[in-house]
């Protein structure tokens, strides 16, 4: 059919969106295989973490901030330049010649405002029935009551948009309605006969025929009472998710990068499967994080201050008291306030300690994911002479995280555990380490994750090998020292090629050197009991060697033993990270709280304001 030769105008078509990467692309192509071509497509998007707005850049549309429907919608038509406005959901498609016949038809029937009537994008016959009965109930009530939602394609002209003063913004529920009803009032209403616009029937399948059927009863008796009702009072949620998704805060320390490391690992996982994570991290946490993902927000954190290679545990206490009543506050208010619009379903903490408080106190699930609980959740061996570093550390740990609903432990070593919420995992390696392929080069790798340790320089001096050295952010060689600032491309050449590596008692880095065949001389930080558990089995295994001090002949009969150590290394075999991400996965799913409303694009705004005011 050709367009009436009157219709002349311009037609703005707006799309309020929010992750909608799965859907918007076959909408646009719809829209973009039509034989009226006189349009714009305004995509107005509330702060999608996908490709939604890539999506859209790549169709030519404008873009625009979105929010809540109607706040998307009236962004949407602020901008808009065509005389006729038509707004669509993004899970819908237009079937052939829809926009010339709705064009048409509103035209010759001089109206106002028009929906169109639906068919589900589903070949289901009882899904048919009840979209045909949907469109019968329309059109019955056309002359009643201008009557309609947002998913049936609502066409109105620009001017009268402006005249009502657009969707009413204050409504979370119903706003649709009510706009229809609005202009309605004032103009010409009808249900278009010819066009028909194909919709999903995912919140269908989410919430049953029974549960969604009611919500729609009870919201259109309301309308035609004349009575609002809220999302909440019907139970309804806003955005979709064909997988389950679930908002999660991920906590992570900042003390050394491990933490860090392995929890880059999990929150890739975890975004993998369309979960919504928020990221806390302290210190050097927060910088790694913060370059892989977004969402990431900085917190304080506790410090152990190291002097000559020992921790020192008064000098920690008297700096963390000090600081204690300003980080307490800040750190606090700022995740209380973000988790209160996130509503997040589950919290996961790599040994962070306000995580674990939030936990009580907004009464969210908690699980528990680093290596540093082995120490109060198994039975370990330790030499007796360390038995004040192991209480000291044992108070420490149970302190900074309380009764989580499991604790998942990566480890290299599998002591038996106390109770029955504690599983043992292998250490979780990154990809970058997982994709190396090792061999025995000419260089030992050094790594110090403090420049404390100035003795150990003094020392390679004086051995016949070459070292490459990591810790004391410098560049520059001294003999057979080559120093080296940290570069992660850097790092990860020298790790495939050394022939052993000389660290501290740091588990990531004692990991990766055992799944990569390299024996490790440890000499872990005095008192740091964590660092000497992980020593202590290192030697114990039969994978390096375990010393607090060291001299130029530890260092060469280290060396002498490298071919003994590397195969009882050859033996270790590692089992991957596919074990912790589906036991990972199952916690989520079984502790996750249960909120009666979701975030809307509020709550994320106001989120992303939080973000914007601590940088």
């Amino acid at each position: 059919m050709k367009i009436n030769k009157l219709w002349l105008v311009k037609l703005s078509i707006i799309i309020p969106t929010y992750n909608e990467e799965g859907y918007l692309q076959k909408l646009l192509e719809s829209i973009k295989s039509q034989s009226f071509t006189d349009y714009e497509i305004i995509i107005a998007d509330a702060q999608s973490t996908d490709n939604t707005r890539q999506i859209a850049a790549s169709y030519g549309c404008k873009i625009t901030e979105g929010g809540l429907p109607g706040v998307g919608r009236n962004n949407g038509a602020k901008i808009a330049s065509g005389e006729c406005l038509l707004f669509l959901d993004a899970d819908a498609l237009l079937t052939e010649d829809y926009l010339e016949d709705a064009l048409t038809e509103f035209n010759e029937k001089d109206l106002d405002i028009a929906i169109t009537q639906i068919e589900p994008l589903s070949d289901s016959k009882t899904d048919k029935l009840l979209h045909d009965l949907a469109n019968f109930f329309m059109k019955s009530v056309e002359s009643i009551r201008p009557h309609g939602a947002g998913c049936y394609g609502i066409l109105t002209k620009r001017s009268l948009h402006k005249a009502i003063g657009g969707f009413d913004e204050s409504l979370d529920f119903g706003e649709d309605s009510d706009y229809i009803y609005k202009i309605g009032k004032i103009g010409n209403f009808r249900v278009l006969r010819k066009p028909k616009l194909l919709v999903s029937t995912r919140r269908l399948e989410k919430e049953g025929i029974r549960d969604l059927g009611r919500k729609y009863t009870k919201s259109t008796l309301y309308d035609f009472l004349g009575k609002k009702v809220t999302a909440e009072q019907l139970d309804y949620t806003f955005g979709y998710s064909d997988n389950d998704e679930k908002r999660i805060i991920y906590s992570v320390c900042g003390e050394g990068m491990g933490h860090a490391i392995r929890s880059s690992v999990i929150i890739d996982h975890l975004l993998k499967k369309d979960n919504k994570v928020i990221i806390f991290a302290s210190d050097r946490a927060f910088d790694y994080l913060s370059k892989k993902f977004d969402n990431v927000y900085r917190i304080r954190g506790f410090n152990t201050v190291y002097k000559e290679n020992s921790a020192k545990y008064r000098d920690t206490f008297i700096v963390g008291m000090r600081n204690l009543p300003r980080d307490f506050i800040d750190n606090f208010r700022m995740l209380y306030n973000i988790a209160k619009a996130f509503k997040p379903n589950i919290i996961i903490s790599d040994f962070e300690v306000y995580s674990s408080f939030l936990s009580k106190i907004m009464r969210i699930p908690l699980i528990s994911l680093d290596n540093i609980h082995v120490i109060t959740q198994c039975e370990i061996e330790v030499p007796d002479e360390y038995l004040i570093e192991k209480i000291a550390a044992k108070g420490v740990i149970h302190s900074f995280i309380v009764n989580p609903k499991e604790y998942l432990i990566t480890t290299y070593f599998y002591p038996p555990v106390k109770q029955k919420n504690v599983s043992l995992f292998p250490p979780i390696l990154r990809k970058e380490i997982l994709n190396l392929r090792p061999y025995t080069g000419g260089n030992v790798l050094v790594y110090q994750t403090s420049d404390s340790n100035r003795e150990i320089i003094k020392h390679l001096k004086n051995i016949d090998e070459k070292f490459v050295i990591y810790g004391f952010d410098m560049e520059k060689t001294e003999d057979n020292l080559q120093f080296r600032k940290f570069s992660e491309e850097r790092f990860f050449k020298d790790f495939e090629s050394a022939r052993a590596v000389i660290s501290n008692g740091g588990f990531t880095l004692i990991s990766e050197a055992i799944y990569l065949g390299k024996p490790v001389l440890s000499i872990p930080v005095k008192k740091q009991f964590e660092q000497i558990v992980n020593a202590f089995y290192l030697e114990k295994l039969g994978y390096g060697e375990f010393y607090e001090e060291i001299d130029e002949e530890i260092i060469n009969r280290f060396l002498s033993r490298l071919d003994i150590y590397r195969k009882l290394i050859n033996s270790y075999k590692y089992e991957g990270n596919l074990k912790v991400f589906d036991a990972l996965d199952k916690c989520i799913k079984k502790y996750s709280k249960k909120y009666k409303t979701t975030p809307d694009s509020r709550d994320y705004l106001q989120i992303n304001e939080l973000l914007m005011d601590q940088n």
